[in-house]
């Protein structure tokens, strides 16, 4: 589109005078529905006439004595220090004929000699011009950035990978974190103060992925800092939970008495040190085979002989059977023969213990059937693997890549994880009023919830309401 009309433009220029009006008038209306307005028209124009191609939409002008540059996209212009992030910044991409998608991101001044290198997050949809919904009711997303401003909107929007591949650092991480999490803080008490009564809720998904890319300093021996000396590794957990614990003391601040605090995680963490990939087990041992001549597959199981292949595995923790009428070239009969199978690999699975470390890699075989109930469970894995304490899944494994090695060091940044055994990984609850429930369960907490609300409780609820202790009684006003 862009190209489109300047071309249009430089058309404009050099066209016989009656055709001028006809071929400006097609490239101010491009223009216009590209930009939304007609502003910098006439400068596109007068460029078109002394330069043949479209200049680029970026510019970087970098200034090594102030140690700084200037970035241009698109109509904005903005100036950086190195180590600093830029503001969000919309940004705009051709999405088919006549229609632009809009976004936001932020820019990131790495370094500006010998090289200049800029980082920029990933694209989040603009909050405050969703191309789709992304709130409910749609209008709130729109309403939170005429408040604070623009905001990140992707599912994880900390980008763990650059990490993980050290295009940031780990200052350079955390403060992509922080600014999101200080953006939700200032989301969550606009709505607690605008709710006097009902039900307020927020989720603080720093914790999660502070934990999942710092956990390596919290070990003693964690392979990807075993160059940092214990002494020197920074307290970025604990000043993590030091945040969060300021967190809940100003909610309680704020809330009175007569109103119920819950603060809840669904899972909790265990290190992440080595990775184990499932799918070399199961071809070291019988269980999946691979083409003639080949001793790994590439992803997605490139290489894998599906008709002499009983099991796999993909995803963290799933364990499949290849079975007939399920997976498109299935072995393996439903019924005596599944089951048969699925007995064979928990029996061998169970317990397995990584030749290097003498520790146990996996303390659980969990059969689906066993452990799931509902109209979804033909959708579950054959069997849950719960990984022991340091051990998960590897980044191959994932993927469906079979690997020679079965065990290996986790040298990733991401070295914390809840996709283990789920008995060592508990959530957490704190509330401040006394639960009378020995086992409290995340699946409580909505039966619980629509209880104190006086309402009925639907039939197909997993879970059982809590008895909450009552408020204080309020002191009572003496003429």
């Amino acid at each position: 589109m862009v190209n489109a009309v300047w071309f249009l433009a430089r058309a404009q220029n050099f066209a016989p005078a009656n055709y001028k009006p006809v071929i400006e008038k097609q490239a101010k209306y491009w223009y216009k529905r590209y930009h939304g307005k007609e502003d910098g028209f006439d400068k596109v124009l007068a460029q078109a006439a002394t330069t043949v191609f479209p200049p680029p939409d970026f510019k970087i002008h970098p200034d090594t004595r102030c140690n700084q540059a200037r970035i241009e996209i698109d109509s904005e212009t903005f100036t950086l220090k190195v180590g600093e992030y830029s503001e969000w910044i919309s940004v705009k991409f051709k999405a088919g004929m006549g229609f632009t998608a809009h976004g936001i991101c932020r820019f990131y001044l790495k370094e500006i000699s010998p090289e200049v290198e800029v980082y920029v997050t990933p694209v989040n949809i603009d909050p405050g011009r969703p191309d789709l919904p992304i709130s409910h009711p749609v209008t709130y997303s729109i309403y939170l950035a005429k408040l604070f401003g623009p905001y990140a909107t992707l599912g994880l929007a900390e980008d763990t990978w650059a990490l993980n591949e050290e295009v940031l650092d780990d200052q350079a991480f955390l403060a992509q974190c922080y600014g999101n999490h200080e953006d939700r803080e200032r989301m969550f008490f606009d709505a607690l103060e605008k709710t006097p009564q009902g039900l307020c809720a927020c989720v603080f998904d720093t914790t999660d992925r502070v934990q999942h890319m710092f956990w390596r300093y919290l070990d003693k021996d964690h392979p990807a800092v075993r160059d940092v000396p214990q002494g020197q590794k920074p307290r970025v957990i604990q000043d993590l939970y030091d945040r969060m614990d300021n967190l809940i003391g100003r909610v309680m601040q704020q809330i009175g008495e007569q109103t119920l605090l819950l603060v809840i995680s669904d899972h909790g963490f265990k290190s992440f040190a080595r990775c184990m990939n499932l799918n070399a087990w199961l071809h070291q041992n019988g269980y999946l085979a691979l083409k003639a001549g080949k001793s790994e597959s590439g992803d997605w199981f490139e290489d894998v002989d599906w008709s002499r292949t009983r099991a796999y595995t993909m995803g963290l923790n799933g364990l499949y059977l290849n079975l007939k009428g399920r997976e498109r070239e299935g072995i393996v009969e439903a019924g005596a023969e599944a089951g048969a199978l699925k007995q064979d690999l928990r029996a061998k699975l169970d317990g397995l213990v990584d030749p290097a470390s003498g520790a146990i890699g996996i303390t659980g075989m969990f059969d689906c059937d066993a452990v799931y109930a509902g109209p979804y469970v033909d959708n579950a894995p054959d069997l849950i693997v719960g990984y022991g304490e340091g051990f998960r899944a590897s980044w191959d494994s994932v993927m469906g890549k079979v690997t020679s090695k079965i065990f290996e060091d986790n040298l990733k940044a991401w070295s914390g994880d809840h996709c283990v055994d789920p008995r060592l990984v508990p959530g957490v609850l704190f509330s401040n009023r006394k639960i009378a429930i020995e086992k409290p369960a995340i699946v409580d907490v909505a039966p619980t919830i629509l209880k104190l609300f006086g309402l009925e409780l639907p039939s197909y609820f997993d879970g059982k309401p809590w008895v909450v202790a009552s408020a204080a009684p309020q002191p009572q006003k003496v003429a």
